[in-house]
């Protein structure tokens, strides 16, 4: 994927983003039920969608999406590694080959005798 240009302030970030208000659908009852704390945004460039609702201040849950906002494009704007293919070591391989055995001979132990 493409790099994502990241603006420096929190403003420039906010002003590329759609701002949504909800209720924090919390423990509180009318007060939570009525005042919209919760806030989500949406990145308009990239699509991704961040929601905070920990806070009773919207001005609070709206720093927090922010920054959270930031730290999910930082993320995608890291360089993936590239995997290299390796083979198993002979000592693994041969762990392996020595579990093997003893397990079926585990299992064959639990077997009735055949008389």
């Amino acid at each position: 994927m493409a790099k994502v240009p990241i603006p420096d302030t929190n403003d420039d970030l906010l002003a590329e983003c759609d701002v949504e208000t909800m209720s924090a659908g919390t423990k509180g009852g009318q007060r939570a039920n009525k005042v919209e704390t919760g806030v989500r945004l949406t990145h308009r460039p990239t699509g991704v969608r961040v929601q905070s609702r920990s806070s009773r201040s919207q001005f609070r849950n709206k720093a927090l999406a922010v920054a959270t906002l930031r730290e999910r494009l930082e993320e995608m704007n890291r360089p993936v590694k590239v995997r290299r293919p390796t083979k198993p070591t002979r000592g693994s391989k041969r762990r392996r080959i020595e579990a093997k055995k003893r397990r079926s001979e585990k299992k064959a132990n639990r077997q009735k005798p055949d008389w």
